[in-house]
């Protein structure tokens, strides 16, 4: 079983590594379900955790229904992260009617390669997962992370089952959104799925000493200003040992 660690910081990686995951998918703005992180990061990753990293290419929070502009981003910020060594790059991109963009996502695919490609739960916005399946699968991509279509994998594993069986191996369906300790070894064994996307962020509490209650630096909808959330190590040992009773 692969486990693959959902995070957003350097520590969080290191974290991850000493925990035993096989590897990290690095966003930023998890509270928007992750965009592109900043080229320091990656670099500070790949100096102090071994392990793949995947990386995300999004440009905002939102739908995936891009414009030029930000398609001319992520073309760039494909090129920098593959130039940078990365193991894996992340990205997803959908038509108005809610097909897949094909033609985009080739024209990242090629500029990739030979990396793998990992298409994001944008899938889970597509208006058919068989016909998305189908065209991912013509285009080479390497893996589609999913929850099914559903708010959570627990709510999507029977969508996730029928996937993979079509499949047939062919791509890999990769769950992910909402797997917890309780409820890993169901998802594994109803979906049949041999890799698992996970995120376990824990609060830790803010270096700072002086606080100024009455400013935050964000919309009404936002985290607690003097908190931050960082993978700890246990839990990746945790996930990891539960995955190695299966």
């Amino acid at each position: 079983m692969i486990l693959e660690m959902c995070i957003d910081s350097v520590e969080s990686a290191i974290a991850s590594a000493e925990g035993g995951a096989d590897r990290v998918e690095f966003c930023a703005n998890l509270l928007e379900g992750g965009t592109t992180p900043s080229l320091g990061a990656i670099r500070e990753t790949k100096k102090r955790a071994k392990i793949d990293l995947s990386v995300m290419v999004r440009p905002r929070g939102g739908d995936f229904c891009h414009t030029e502009e930000e398609f001319a981003v992520m073309q760039e910020d494909v090129r920098i992260f593959k130039e940078e060594g990365v193991d894996c790059v992340v990205f997803g991109l959908l038509n108005p009617d809610g097909t897949v963009n094909a033609e985009w996502t080739a024209a990242l695919l090629e500029i990739a390669r030979p990396l793998p490609v990992t298409f994001h739960r944008a899938f889970d916005m597509c208006r058919d997962p068989f016909e998305a399946l189908d065209t991912l699968i013509d285009l080479g991509v390497d893996r589609i992370l999913t929850s099914g279509q559903e708010p959570s994998v627990f709510e999507g594993t029977e969508l996730i089952q029928e996937l993979i069986a079509k499949a047939e191996d062919r791509i890999v369906i990769m769950p992910g959104c909402g797997i917890t300790l309780k409820n890993v070894h169901r998802v594994v064994a109803e979906t049949g799925a041999k890799e698992v996307h996970v995120a376990a962020p824990a609060p830790q509490p803010s270096l700072m000493h002086h606080r100024n209650e009455a400013v935050f630096m964000g919309t009404a909808l936002r985290s607690e200003e003097y908190m931050r959330y960082v993978t700890p190590v246990a839990a990746v040992q945790s996930f990891r040992q539960r995955l190695e009773k299966l």
